[in-house]
């Protein structure tokens, strides 16, 4: 077990072996910011169960403390309350020490995070506005069916079933290997005919599979597909992912009335109660039932 005279040597050391650790550039910034205010805090306490940073007992002691000093001193939300926790989980591990045996928060049900109607007019409006035949196709594919970015970018040319009235994307693989087939309405169907249309002189180039190709006849990867997502979000002001634009078209099978084993299916949700979260209600629907809430008197 790693051992420091002082809490400033602790917080130094660990500041200076970060860096190397697996995380972003922002997890890094957060986790040093949250461990140096749970360090102040320790250095007003009198340590009356030992030392806080060799003590399983006193570790856990202060940390419960500092957790309810973040909620009744700071009002500090739940969330903010547990991400306190992780990097104080993290500060530990770097002294060798098992992490605190500390509850986390319970956080309220949240539905996942999909863009409200203005935002998907906006949306919609960008990839009409789009250039590249390409990229219109991939845009309204990911946002009409739900497909994972992983699944868009592994689709064969054989997985797409087109005729005038009907249409059909087949996931071979999808998460946990699961196959399913997810019907195109007719503005997927027109955007995949217009794509399919200069594809065939891109594959002229070389013998290709892949449904979605580089200007060089080659299979277009995940993290291009991610790009032009974040683009088109650009240009509608958006922040925006393919996630983004699965949990929407989630979200709006659901809305509209659509029974949750269907929207499973379609989805390639292994367990109902992942599909239930896209019922939950968001912020603005429960501004718009307390604003509706009243009574004539």
């Amino acid at each position: 077990m790693a051992s420091f005279a002082t809490l400033l040597e602790a917080l130094v050391a660990y500041e200076h072996w970060l860096p190397g650790q697996p995380l972003s550039t922002h997890t890094h910034r957060t986790y040093l910011t949250q461990v140096n205010q749970y360090c102040t805090y320790l250095s007003t306490l009198c340590w009356e169960y030992g030392h806080p940073l060799r003590e399983p007992h006193a570790r856990d002691y202060a940390v419960r403390d500092y957790k309810t000093a973040l909620k009744t001193v700071r009002h500090a939300k739940p969330s903010s309350v547990n991400l306190a926790l992780a990097a104080i989980d993290h500060f530990y591990r770097f002294l060798e020490l098992p992490p605190p045996q500390v509850k986390r928060e319970d956080l309220p049900a949240q539905a996942p995070r999909a863009l409200e109607p203005p935002e998907q007019k906006r949306f919609l409006r960008a990839v009409e506005r789009c250039i590249s035949v390409r990229d219109r196709a991939i845009a309204l594919l990911l946002f009409y069916t739900g497909l994972r970015i992983s699944e868009c970018a592994a689709l064969q040319l054989s997985d797409v079933r087109l005729s005038s009235r009907k249409g059909l994307v087949i996931v071979r693989m999808g998460k946990g290997n699961a196959y399913r087939e997810v019907p195109l309405n007719a503005e997927v169907r027109a955007a995949l005919d217009t794509w399919l249309e200069q594809r065939k002189k891109l594959a002229e180039q070389r013998n290709e599979s892949a449904l979605f190709l580089t200007k060089r006849g080659t299979r277009l990867a995940t993290r291009t597909i991610d790009d032009l997502v974040r683009r088109l979000g650009q240009d509608a002001h958006l922040d925006l992912s393919a996630h983004i634009l699965r949990h929407t078209c989630l979200t709006n099978l659901v809305r509209h009335g659509n029974d949750l084993v269907l929207v499973a299916e379609l989805a390639g949700h292994r367990r109902l109660e992942t599909t239930r979260r896209y019922s939950l209600p968001t912020a603005a629907d429960r501004e718009a039932a307390m604003e509706g809430l009243k009574v004539d008197y």
